[in-house]
């Protein structure tokens, strides 16, 4: 059941319509913030429009950077799992 919870992102509220929790809105709608604020602190003479591209720029990089350091650890264990069942086969 999708509910509203009020958040505020650069001085400017908005109305959230999700099935998450209040708390977890309320948490991802920090993060947000905290990273436009970042990037407008930095760029101080950009546009709303700019800081946002910016920032998502940022996110969907750290999100990237993320995902490919997950992936060569599930390499890495997938190897390992690899390398133990050869070893016990040779027994």
């Amino acid at each position: 059941m999708k509910r509203a919870t009020q958040v505020t992102i650069l001085g400017q509220p908005y109305t959230v319509r999700s099935d998450s929790t209040p708390e977890q809105i309320a948490r991802v709608a920090d993060f947000v913030n905290e990273q436009l604020t970042a990037v407008a602190q930095a760029a101080p003479t950009a546009d709303t429009r700019h800081i946002t591209v910016l920032t998502l720029l940022n996110i969907a990089g750290s999100y990237l950077e993320l995902q490919a350091e997950q992936g060569g650890a599930d390499q890495r264990r997938l190897q390992d799992l690899i390398e133990r069942i050869d070893r016990a086969e040779a027994r």
